[in-house]
């Protein structure tokens, strides 16, 4: 279980601020010791806010990662980097990020480039907060990978990828992460149409090495590319299958969804620990904290405290800096209310 009951705490990304992204269009300007700098001040900043707002757990914004898995693609050989988007204009939906084409063998002599990410957020985090390491899963990482004749499917794709994750998260372990989330968000959006207990089994397979070292949790959710969804939001096709990924915590998505299923709240405290998703990413009204603790409270006829960890529904690189930091404020204090409500 948890080290504290209602635990506040985040899935991973968070805002790039707006130099940030303006240098992120214009690298070929800067030299290798400007990136680093630019790194180390958005992750400052990241954890600043967080901080701030007074999470328990904290990562470090994933101000590296230009895109939630599209930047891990940078680490491997044996793809095409070159590959453009099939549509360039209209409203944005998924067909407009980038598809890459596997050219060899897919392989990562240098790692994912978390464990230098972990070893930063080390660094400069100040003493308190948990420190939390996001990685995507195997699957959802082959979801921009065109199949071919050496991988002529998502899944011989995935177990290509299989054995990159499960090192890279050995190597965050022995860097000393306490908390690792493996994201496999691609498994909720396409489990309606894939064998779940294939899922579960490619989700076991990745963390074997590390469970039991670290606490593990993963994050399931609908999709959140500018702030849309990719498959249907619905957690029956998942449950209770997905009771068997080998995690500690599984966090689920309520507030887009005005708390449909929340019953599964109750399926999953009764194995393990439940983060549930009571801010909406996808919206920019902000959450008050009297709305918030009645969320809280909600969540709490379904599960325990002691189970329960309250966070946004999905990460929040797609909300604008202003809003996050708002909405992060206000989820913290109103689980404080309740809290100081079960002491009395």
């Amino acid at each position: 279980m948890k080290e504290q009951p209602l635990r506040t705490t985040v899935v991973g990304s968070y805002p790039f601020p707006g130099w940030l992204e303006f240098a992120s269009q214009n690298l070929e300007r800067f030299g290798a010791p400007d990136v680093e700098e630019l790194i180390e001040d958005a992750v400052t900043v990241a954890v600043q806010d967080q901080v701030q707002a007074g999470l328990d757990v904290i990562t470090d914004g994933e101000q590296t990662r230009l895109d939630f898995n599209l930047s891990f693609y940078g680490f491997l050989e044996g793809i095409d980097l070159e590959t453009a988007p099939a549509r360039q204009f209209g409203p944005p939906a998924h067909d407009q990020r980038a598809r890459y084409r596997v050219t060899g063998e897919l392989r990562a002599p240098r790692g994912l480039g978390a464990v230098r990410d972990f070893e930063r957020l080390k660094r400069l985090a100040p003493p308190g907060p948990v420190l939390k390491v996001s990685l995507p899963g195997p699957y959802t990482l082959s979801g921009r990978l065109i199949p071919g004749s050496r991988y002529p499917d998502r899944y011989a794709l995935t177990e290509a990828l299989l054995p990159i994750v499960r090192a890279e998260l050995e190597d965050l372990v022995t860097a000393g992460a306490r908390e690792i989330t493996v994201d496999e968000p691609s498994m909720s959006c396409y489990a309606h149409r894939e064998d779940t207990e294939r899922l579960v089994g490619i989700f076991n397979r990745t963390v074997e090495p590390i469970a039991g070292k670290c606490r593990v949790s993963t994050h399931l959710c609908f999709g959140n590319y500018k702030g849309r969804a990719v498959g249907p939001r619905r957690y029956a096709p998942m449950f209770p299958v997905f009771l068997d990924m080998n995690a500690d915590e599984i966090h689920v998505e309520m507030a887009a969804r005005e708390f449909a299923e929340i019953e599964i709240l109750g399926q999953i405290a009764a194995r393990k620990d439940v983060a549930a998703g009571i801010v909406d990413v996808k919206s920019y009204y902000i959450e008050t904290p009297d709305e918030i603790a009645s969320r809280v409270r909600r969540c709490l006829e379904h599960a325990p405290a002691e189970r329960l960890s309250l966070a946004p529904d999905c990460g929040l690189s797609q909300t604008a800096r202003w809003a996050a930091r708002q909405k992060l404020a206000n989820m913290v204090e109103g689980v404080r209310r309740v809290r100081e409500e079960l002491k009395s």
